[in-house]
């Protein structure tokens, strides 16, 4: 039943209905006229009549009681972010190989949910493990209630603790835990068509607050904090981008030591044959490319092309391999080069330095002081009799390098394939570069190498999780801001209500593409309203 509104002449009633089936169609009974709703709004009748039947429904008696103040606190809790990467978790598999692992091992406290919270808590925001057990409080997260900082730390420990058997460690790192939990998962998702013929090499730095173990070292920053100790971290990904492996090492290793040992140690866990390495201009030197060819590993490397002056002024002609991408193959000290030119990243490249001259030329007008100091400016200038000018010879050099970028390679790919290859490389960067901003652990704490190892790992596992998400938005055609998509998640939440020995509880609005989100990740919508006993259960 129901009401419905009745005009009769200039005014409305109020009447409840009843719906009844009759012969195959829906038809429509007045159980009663209340009244003119002028007259039942003017004397609150309306009010009185439901608040009089809400004894009757429990959902209704429960809310009277709150609005009278009569019931006790309502509570509150986060559930979006917790029940989406929940059931991607589950799905991925890895819950079952933590579990599996932990199988013989013999801890007081729910270790998998440990590592599940670390996880979520990269996800929804950066900080550290002691900013996570704070943070878990406005969630309702499965089995994490009784978790505790310690609780974390040794979590932290188990994933970054070295195995007996250390064979095929690198030179800069053990063979740990969560080596394990990475082939385990390698494995379940390997089938007939999975491709790690060719592998994406990435790296970011991480500074510590302390000492950072013995992997905290002063090197080459990347985040402009040469005074603080820092580790370097390797992201290895397959040609979809899916995150294969990670990989550790002190911070003062350069990453073009760190190439090779990685790339052979890839090939020995994951049961490869032949591999080409994809990777951008800062992993590459002669050294590297000598051991990359000694160990017969195929290679696609992007080349300083300020340093190699002379392949550019080679001859040849341009081939069109596809719209904004034309390549031209040359040979220069006994090495084949591939040279690619982008007709829009030109355009571009000429407009931007455009604006830099001209900006230059107006501060020159006002004065040189702190040009010298600037990069973009910088380049551009040159010293005569103590003024400083717009050097042509250095604008025209530039002019050679707009739109293009050169490649080197080992492998007997046609350049347009190879071209397309490293081409895709600047697509997965642009998946690593979104996710760097979970590879964001900082700060970190832990004075422990294996607490470290496990803190950055998990920031790992959410990588894989990220990405299957995006995934999964992909292929329903969406492609949704992620910062965005995490605050709308963020935003979702259930609230408890409890009085006279009854609850319910009652979900937020979904806000944003949290709609899309839920309906990619496959996971049913939790109802507006339900109805739930003293264990928790639904009755509704």
């Amino acid at each position: 039943m129901f009401f419905r509104t009745k005009r009769s002449g200039p005014r409305e009633y109020l009447q409840i209905v009843r719906n009844r089936r009759e012969e195959g169609k829906v038809r429509q009974d007045v159980v009663g006229t209340v009244g003119r709703i002028d007259l039942l709004k003017e004397s609150g009748a309306v009010d009185s009549l439901l608040r009089s039947g809400a004894r009757f429904s429990e959902r209704l008696a429960l809310l009277d009681v709150y609005e009278k103040g009569e019931a006790s606190p309502a509570k509150d809790a986060k559930i979006g972010i917790p029940l989406i990467f929940g059931r991607l978790w589950n799905e991925l598999g890895i819950r079952a190989v933590l579990d599996d692992l932990l199988l013989h091992r013999q801890f007081l406290f729910p270790l998998e949910r440990a590592i599940f919270l670390t996880v979520l808590h990269r996800l929804a925001e950066t900080g550290s493990d002691r900013s996570c057990e704070e943070w878990q409080k406005d969630y309702r997260i499965e089995g994490t209630g009784d978790i505790a900082l310690h609780h974390l730390y040794r979590a932290m420990a188990w994933l970054g603790e070295p195995l007996p058997d250390q064979t095929d460690a690198t030179p800069f790192s053990p063979r740990c835990v969560k080596d394990i939990v990475e082939e385990k998962l390698f494995e379940r998702r390997k089938d007939l068509f999975s491709d790690l013929t060719v592998a994406f090499f990435d790296t970011t730095s991480i500074y510590f607050e302390g000492e950072g173990g013995y992997t905290g070292e002063y090197g080459n920053s990347k985040d402009s904090r040469p005074d603080l100790k820092q580790m370097v971290v390797g992201v290895v990904l397959d040609r979809s981008g899916t995150p294969i492996c990670s990989e550790m090492w002190p911070g003062a290793t350069a990453d073009v030591k760190t190439l090779v040992p990685v790339v052979t140690r890839l090939q020995k866990r994951f049961g490869m044959g032949r591999i080409c390495v994809v990777a951008d201009r800062g992993m590459i030197s002669r050294e590297t490319r000598a051991e990359l060819e000694k160990h017969h590993i195929d290679y696609i490397l992007g080349v300083r092309m300020r340093k190699e002056t002379g392949v550019l002024s080679r001859g040849g002609r341009y081939h069109e391999v596809e719209e904004n991408l034309k390549v031209k193959e040359v040979f220069h000290a006994g090495r084949r080069y591939i040279i690619c030119v982008n007709e829009e990243q030109a355009k571009k490249d000429a407009h931007d330095r455009k604006a830099i001259l001209t900006a230059l030329e107006e501060r020159l007008v006002k004065g040189a002081k702190g040009l010298i100091g600037n990069k973009g400016y910088r380049k551009y200038v040159r010293m005569e009799k103590y003024a400083l000018t717009i050097d042509v010879d250095k604008v025209a050099h530039e002019k050679r390098y707009d739109g293009k970028w050169v490649l080197t390679t080992n492998t007997s790919l046609k350049p347009e394939h190879a071209a397309r290859q490293y081409k895709q490389l600047w697509m997965v960067e642009q998946a690593f570069r979104t996710m760097k901003s979970v590879l964001n652990t900082r700060p970190i704490f832990h004075r422990r190498t294996e607490t470290i190892r496990g803190h950055v790992f998990c920031s790992f596992l959410s990588l894989i999780l990220m990405k299957e998400l995006k995934t999964r938005l992909a292929k329903n055609g969406w492609k949704l801001e992620w910062d965005k998509l995490i605050r709308d998640l963020d935003h979702l939440k259930e609230i408890e209500l409890s009085a006279v020995g009854k609850h319910v509880i009652i979900r937020t609005e979904l806000r944003g593409d949290t709609g899309k989100v839920f309906q990619a990740a496959r996971v049913a919508v939790p109802s507006t309203v339900k109805l739930v006993n003293r264990a928790g259960l639904d009755e509704s």
